[in-house]
């Protein structure tokens, strides 16, 4: 006997578990860009309408309160962040708090490039740092949820209502399945990435009143590139917020949003794209509590993420090897994986513990990820037979 178990029968029917860009929706097919306004400029009549459907339709699914506002700017998400970063901090302190990669990038712009008056707050993969230290006189900025990490905010509650900073939300995994409470974030981005399975390049950037006013009322002292600019004379230029972008956008990259939205909307909107992120995650929850060898790399089951979902390997026979021995089996893990055509894109983010990360965003169904779940152990017995006979 080999000591290598026999395959599983059953195969996930979409093997595209990618944390960004992400799985398309159920049916998506090139048909849904028909519509685009393709060779038309972004700012004649119906570029513009395309625009500005995507922007209202936005605030709809999310619920946005009426007197905030929402504009699509580029460079993604990260565009988006650094966007505000640098046109509204340097006003009051900073507290960044960051326990992943990307939160750890606005603490290097925070620190480094803006040289901010800043606090920072980290944790280890797997954990979040303390929100108690967040003071109500300073701006605030957080990830509501790790998307190399898999670990996410349990709720907003630390977030002072009276408080007298502005605070800003990378919401890029978050937005469309997990709960956004408006009332406590100030700026909120995302990107068309990730819970809607969008296209890149372009981010989305949500500005409460309270944002508004710390545009009008401060200045920075760096420069700032046009892409950055939303102030015209001292004012918020509120045409970019009506679908004037301020660079020229992929129109064909907006019909496939819109095609996303109308397709939430017409599951149930929000409350069904929550239940859907929720069920794929409980699928590969409930399989790591019954399976000895794997473990969540969030340990507190309040703040394990249902979009990004992060696994770690605690079987001895693995935990026991080295360093640098542990990471190869991780990535031999991912690449048996997508070999076998069964998991794409399965591997841990390059700076995080090795692992695997599996994305379970609304646009994943649960029934690919029960057929995956037998492959994922077949793998590592694979793996670990391997190691018995190099031994």
């Amino acid at each position: 006997m080999t000591g290598i178990p026999a395959k599983p029968d059953l195969r996930p029917a979409d093997s595209r578990f990618s944390s960004g860009p992400t799985k398309k929706r159920p049916g998506w097919t090139t048909e849904a860009l028909n519509g685009a306004a393709l060779g038309r400029s972004h700012r004649a009549k119906p570029g513009k309408a395309k625009l500005k459907e995507a922007i209202d339709r936005t605030r709809a699914i999310l619920g946005v309160p009426d007197d905030y506002k929402i504009a699509i700017v580029p460079a993604s998400d990260t565009g988006a962040m650094e966007m505000a970063m640098w046109t509204m901090l340097g006003a009051r302190p900073v507290d960044v708090f960051a326990w992943e990669s990307f939160g750890e990038e606005w603490v290097t712009d925070a620190v480094k490039q803006l040289r901010l008056d800043a606090k920072v707050h980290t944790a280890p993969y797997g954990a979040l740092p303390a929100f108690t230290q967040a003071r109500e006189d300073a701006d605030i900025i957080f990830t509501q949820n790790g998307t190399t990490s898999g670990v996410k905010i349990a709720n907003f509650a630390w977030i002072a209502a009276d408080r007298a900073g502005i605070t800003i939300n990378d919401a890029t995994s978050a937005a469309f399945a997990q709960t956004v409470d408006w009332s406590k974030c100030d700026v909120t981005t995302f990107s068309w990435q990730k819970v809607l399975g969008g296209e890149a390049a372009h981010g989305m950037i949500v500005l409460s009143p309270r944002a508004i006013a710390r545009l009008e009322s401060y200045t920075p002292s760096w420069p700032l590139p046009k892409i950055f600019r939303l102030t015209k004379k001292g004012k918020v230029d509120l045409e970019i917020f009506e679908g004037a972008t301020i660079n020229t956008p992929s129109l064909l990259a907006v019909e496939d949003y819109l095609d996303a939205l109308r397709w939430a909307e017409s599951i149930g909107g929000l409350e069904a794209l929550h239940a859907r992120a929720n069920a794929n995650a409980a699928v590969l929850f409930d399989w790591t509590e019954r399976t000895s060898w794997v473990a969540n790399l969030a340990a507190d089951r309040a703040t394990r993420s249902n979009t990004s979902v992060c696994l770690k390997v605690v079987d001895p026979r693995v935990t026991s090897l080295s360093d640098d021995a542990q990471a190869e089996f991780a990535k031999k893990l991912a690449a048996l994986l997508e070999k076998e055509g069964v998991a794409l894109d399965a591997g841990s983010y390059r700076a995080a513990p090795p692992g695997l990360r599996l994305w379970c965003g609304a646009t994943i169904d649960a029934s690919d990820l029960e057929a995956l779940t037998p492959w994922l152990d077949w793998a590592f017995e694979t793996l670990v037979s391997n190691i018995a006979k190099a031994a």
